[in-house]
């Protein structure tokens, strides 16, 4: 194997998607949060949920059905807060997505090591999530923008689910939609 094949070897799948987002300081993002944050730790104990849900067993099946509906009813509640929150993001911009990292284009120019604090919203589902990244490359572009590339800091478990989880969805929908469309 080359010395080229080993530096662009990456530890996780990458996937090209559209998602909203927003970058700002961290001081920033603190402030003025609260649906989002609210969003972020709905999904986040939805994750921490899901084994205990798999852990109760046959004979509390009647218990089981009303935390299904339960559940349920909370995602419901967290999809319509996530498109309010949608109108305050803007449109998704394309990005390409890993559990560690991502890459985008930006109006602006960041110095390389700076931290920064990214609000995602991954679609279709409407996972929200608040990282914090370094910069790791920002190249300027023929038209005056940047190409970002942020790599996550300090990443929760649940964290990278989420962003695992997404991305396994986002594979297996482009897997179906190859195999729908065989003239691509």
């Amino acid at each position: 194997m080359s010395t080229q094949d080993t530096t662009e070897r990456r530890a996780y799948y990458r996937i090209q998607d559209k998602i909203a987002l927003q970058i700002s300081p961290p001081a920033e993002a603190l402030q003025d949060a609260p649906l989002f944050n609210l969003l972020n730790e709905l999904y986040l104990l939805e994750l921490e949920s899901q084994p205990l849900l798999r852990s109760i067993s046959e004979q509390q099946r009647t218990l089981l059905n009303y935390l299904k509906i339960t559940n349920k009813r909370i995602d419901l509640l967290a999809n319509a807060l996530a498109h309010s929150l949608l109108k305050s993001f803007g449109e998704p911009q394309p990005v390409s997505l890993s559990e560690d990292s991502i890459s985008l284009v930006s109006p602006q120019r960041y110095a390389l090591g700076h931290c920064l604090s990214i609000r995602l919203i991954l679609l279709p589902q409407a996972f929200a999530l608040q990282l914090d990244g370094r910069v790791v490359r920002c190249l300027q572009q023929d038209d005056g923008s940047y190409q970002l590339a942020l790599q996550f800091n300090e990443l929760a478990d649940a964290q990278r689910q989420v962003l695992a989880r997404h991305i396994i969805q986002k594979q297996a929908q482009e897997r179906r939609e190859a195999l729908a469309d065989p003239a691509e």
